[in-house]
């Protein structure tokens, strides 16, 4: 995927202690843009299916799991 250069505001000492420590600044940020996404991404799916897991969970109590019948174990 192609790059795109941006500007960021960071805290100063922190920018100086990843540098310290050889840490690639560019990719550090990418990498925690894409965990902060993916998490926020998750939540959203977890609140728009909510009702949809809340009522398969109720079938599953009321009438236990699909095919628990045919379970060998």
């Amino acid at each position: 995927m192609p790059r795109k250069s941006t500007s960021l505001s960071l805290d100063a000492d922190l920018i100086a202690r990843a540098k310290n420590a050889g840490v690639n600044l560019s990719r550090a940020a990418e990498a925690g843009i894409k965990e902060q996404l993916r998490q926020a991404e998750a939540n959203r799916w977890e609140e728009e299916n909510k009702d949809a897991i809340q009522a398969y969970n109720r079938r599953v109590e009321d009438e236990g799991l699909p095919l628990d019948a045919y379970r060998k174990w």
